[in-house]
């Protein structure tokens, strides 16, 4: 490839800064987010021409903000995921005056990270058409085996799509893993099997990328084909590897450390995560507990199922604070492709947990589900 004709991501930044100063900030994001030292210095042509990072415009988006997109060589990142983010934000990501707003990627790209291995519609293969879908979670981390798998069969026996893991629970000594998938992992099945409903189980995997292999492994060995990751504690390159690992396996990213970088979250989630392999991505609903407005919510949902490089769809999973009284609303806003997760709200119910969790399930799918924020991309 000749010089300055080499294939290059555009990293999409929000910088905070004067019209005086931002000519120069954009070309210092440019040298820090590839070659990371003065330009002067280096006598390479090939790398003056194609590594160093490429300033390609500069828009005053008003109030001191400004959008620079700077052009970086696909070659840098190696095309593996770690690097990938180290190359989009690494260094830049010390400094508090720039955010990583979004990015566009060449072919080559998609090509090599491939997205999610069966993605929305795999998910919903064996669920009716055209209708919202449902997640339950286990809480809280600190009860005995029993005790889950007890709550597991009660939240089965009710009919819901999905039945995940707190976050929380790892591999402690109250519920240790390798007792916890099977038990939990069997009640699902008997109650399945008792009540013709295709609930799915997903454990959260923890620790270590040899620790979580066999923690994929032995939930494999119970029948489960789904389960949940947090991207950013167990490191882009674990989470692909997982992916790519597993290639008819599903996983669900978990938001947990996603608000402690300045990354825009229609981009983490909505597109970063897909990238790699999320077939459903978990996120904080706005008016929750959390602080996300319904524009961004929509921004992850559409992102996450919009036309995008030739990849899966992946599942928007609003959640965190969410309650019974708001399913219409949350149907109205993401439609269809949506997996709805209450959590607590559902076990304040107590003794009449299974009752709440079917009155749940009935009430999202009597609700007819507009089309959501992802077709709004489809011409």
């Amino acid at each position: 490839m000749g010089l300055g004709m080499t294939s290059r991501i555009t990293a999409i930044y929000h910088v905070t800064a004067t019209a005086a100063t931002i000519e120069s900030r954009a070309q210092g994001i440019a040298v820090e987010q590839s070659v990371e030292m003065p330009l002067a210095a280096i006598d390479d042509p090939r790398v003056l021409e194609e590594i160093v990072g490429q300033v390609q415009s500069i828009t005053d988006l008003g109030q001191g903000v400004y959008e620079v997109r700077i052009g970086l060589a696909v070659e840098t990142t190696g095309l593996e995921a770690g690097q990938l983010i180290n190359m989009l934000y690494g260094n830049t990501s010390i400094q508090d005056d720039t955010v990583l707003w979004d990015a566009e990627f060449p072919e080559e790209v998609f090509a090599a990270f491939k997205g999610p291995n069966v993605g929305l519609e795999g998910l919903r293969a064996d669920k009716a058409p055209g209708r919202a879908m449902t997640c339950g979670a286990l809480k809280p981390q600190g009860l005995p085996v029993a005790r889950l798998a007890d709550l597991a069969r009660r939240f089965a026996d009710a009919g819901p799509d999905f039945i995940k893991d707190d976050h929380g629970h790892a591999d402690q000594a109250f519920s240790p893993y390798a007792e916890r998938v099977p038990a939990i992992a069997r009640a699902v099945r008997e109650s399945n099997a008792r009540t013709g409903f295709k609930t799915r189980y997903l454990p959260s995997l923890n620790g270590n990328l040899d620790q979580m292999r066999a923690q994929i492994r032995l939930g494999q060995a119970e029948g489960l084909d789904t389960f949940m990751i947090a991207p950013m504690i167990a490191g882009f390159s674990t989470f692909h590897t997982l992916v790519r690992e597993n290639p008819t396996t599903a996983f669900f990213s978990h938001p947990t450390m996603t608000g402690a970088s300045r990354i825009a979250p229609a981009f983490l989630h909505g597109k970063l995560f897909r990238l790699l392999g999320a077939d459903a991505v978990i996120y904080t609903n706005h008016g929750g507990r959390f602080g996300f407005t319904r524009e961004t919510c929509r921004a992850i949902a559409r992102n996450a199922t919009k036309p995008w490089g030739g990849l899966k769809g992946a599942v928007p999973v609003p959640a965190g604070g969410m309650t019974q009284d708001r399913v219409p609303e949350m149907v109205e806003c993401y439609g269809a492709d949506v997996i709805l997760l209450i959590g607590g709200g559902l076990l304040l119910a107590r003794e009449r947990l299974t009752e709440e969790t079917r009155a749940f399930v009935e009430a999202v799918a009597a609700l007819p589900a507009p089309p959501g924020p992802g077709a709004e991309e489809v011409a």
